[in-house]
């Protein structure tokens, strides 16, 4: 690549960034509040419990169906809600990237909300050289 390219490649990147910050400070705070409104509800596989978690995973509510208890299985009543709570909290992380997918590209929120600092580097690297560009 050529500095020239190289240079174009970084000012359309600065253009981009430019745009998208411009665009996330006018739909901020209504973004900010239908993220923090995010609340998801899964069930079991058996349908005896219920997990109603927040954006962040955090437990809301949880429901047991009274038939749990005809049946102690104190493991299996545990496993059922951590895995119960689980894809609740995965429903609810990915209904908040669909929410910010307008102004962040799916795959770079998901790899900051994974801490995935290596995968993040990656994204920056490759839209700041003009590859892998958002279609």
């Amino acid at each position: 690549m050529t500095e020239d390219a190289d240079a174009a490649g970084l000012q359309a990147y600065a253009d981009e960034l430019r745009e998208t910050f411009m665009r996330m400070q006018r739909e901020a705070s209504d973004l900010n509040a239908r993220a923090q409104a995010i609340r998801t509800t899964e069930k079991s596989a058996d349908g005896l419990v219920s997990a109603t978690v927040s954006v962040r995973g955090d437990l809301i509510r949880l429901d047991l169906d009274p038939r749990v208890f005809r049946r102690p299985d104190a493991r299996g009543l545990a496993d059922a809600i951590t895995d119960t709570v689980q894809r609740a909290k995965a429903k609810a992380l990915e209904e908040l990237v669909g929410l910010f997918e307008p102004v962040i590209p799916p795959e770079q929120l998901r790899a900051h909300l994974d801490g995935d600092l290596e995968a993040v580097l990656d994204q920056l690297s490759s839209r700041m050289l003009g590859e892998g560009r958002r279609r």
